[in-house]
């Protein structure tokens, strides 16, 4: 079976665009026909079995796939079937991209696919964590309240996101202007007016001559210099393919002083609120588990998980197998172990997502009222370093003067 896109006229001579799936090209031809269309070109985008190709592109962005099940969720309230409500969502969307992938949705469940199956063949959009829920919401037939929910949690996840990268953008910007203020004072500037001291003949004071050597190694080897780091980095990110080499960079960061507790911070507000949404929409815990295990970002958290998950499935409570082998805090685990206690797990991981989301963000609040000074320290210290290494040659040529 493979899907084949086509373009063809109906019986009133529009044309039309879409894509069947079918055994050849010949029956999706006569598929077609069956339809009343006449076909004008036929052609393979996806066979089973080969990496697949997304019948329509990739064309929501996180916070638009957030609106997406939003607007899904308040129109399947209101008692709307499904095929409707993906039908009145395309024509309010704006984008040909977003149209054509939610009008492939609709597609997909008009011929018979779940809400589910027809997600999971967008991978690139619809994370597995998001198909899950959904299915998980169909089969227990909460699927309105269940995308309601879902929405929230990525809306949630979203303003998180865009908090932090509104934290960094200062500081890193703040950074890259004092790298190129440094780098161009000691590349164009320091050479220029050290010259004329040089060509006096007289001996140049040491911080002039090590500001010099270090102009003269940036301007003949400054280009070397980014191609080496940008090699590092690539060649960094290439090792970290290997499983075992990146969950043991991934545990060593964990036990970092600052660094670990952010790190742990934003897990437990992932696995929390990630497991807590999965369990709201009727899916056992087990089930919700392995799931959330699949989303982790951190390996040797993902690790640690999994073996907790093996003794869920043995017959072990949550808490204690997420105290043999997690990294969680112990307030986490002691708000678990309640919730267990008193059947209020789900209410009580929102509550665990929320307060380590506010872990996290102090976190980073901290670091980032750190970082600022210290770039700022950093590149009063080397423009001071510059300005004593260009006047003490004058001094000198006063006091010979």
């Amino acid at each position: 079976m493979a899907v084949y896109s086509y373009a063809a006229f109906d019986a009133t001579g529009k044309r039309h665009r879409g894509s069947v799936e079918a055994d050849s090209a010949y029956d999706a031809r006569q598929t077609l026909r069956a339809r009343g269309m006449l076909p004008l070109e036929v052609r393979v985008v996806e066979v089973e079995g080969q990496s697949r190709r997304l019948v329509a592109p990739a064309g929501l962005s996180v916070l638009q796939a957030a609106v997406f099940t939003r607007q899904l969720a308040t129109l399947l309230h209101s008692s709307l079937p499904v095929a409707d409500a993906l039908a009145a969502i395309v024509r309010q969307t704006e984008g040909e991209r977003a149209k054509s992938l939610i009008a492939e949705v609709r597609r997909q469940i008009t011929e018979g696919s779940t809400l589910a199956d027809a997600l999971r063949r967008h991978p690139r959009v619809f994370a597995p964590v998001y198909t899950a829920t959904v299915a998980a919401g169909e089969q227990t037939g909460r699927l309105d309240l269940v995308l309601a929910r879902l929405a929230e949690h990525m809306e949630a996840r979203h303003r998180a996101r865009q908090k932090l990268v509104l934290a960094l953008t200062y500081p890193c910007l703040l950074c890259a202007v004092a790298v190129l203020v440094v780098a161009g004072l000691l590349t164009y500037i320091v050479p220029d007016v050290v010259a004329v001291f040089a060509r006096e003949g007289h001996p140049l004071p040491a911080p002039t001559r090590a500001l010099l050597a270090t102009s003269g190694f940036l301007r003949h080897w400054g280009v070397l210099v980014v191609l080496v780091v940008a090699g590092g980095a690539a060649g960094l990110r290439l090792s970290l393919r290997n499983a075992r080499r990146r969950e043991r960079v991934d545990r060593w960061a964990l036990s970092l002083p600052f660094v670990g507790k952010l790190l742990r911070a934003a897990g437990s507000a992932h696995f929390a609120g990630t497991l807590g949404t999965l369990l709201h929409s009727g899916m056992p815990l087990v089930d919700a588990l392995g799931v959330v295990t699949s989303v982790l970002g951190n390996t040797w958290l993902k690790q640690t998980l999994t073996r907790a998950t093996a003794q869920v499935r043995e017959g072990a409570s949550l808490t204690v197998a997420l105290e043999q082998h997690c990294p969680f805090s112990p307030m986490t685990l002691c708000m678990i172990g309640s919730a267990e206690q008193s059947g209020t797990l789900e209410s009580m991981l929102e509550r665990i997502a929320e307060r380590e989301q506010f872990t996290f963000d102090n976190h980073i609040a901290t670091l980032i009222g750190l970082l600022e000074p210290v770039v700022l320290l950093l590149m009063g210290v080397a423009v001071l370093g510059i300005v004593i290494a260009i006047l003490q040659p004058i001094f000198t040529l006063s006091e010979l003067i």
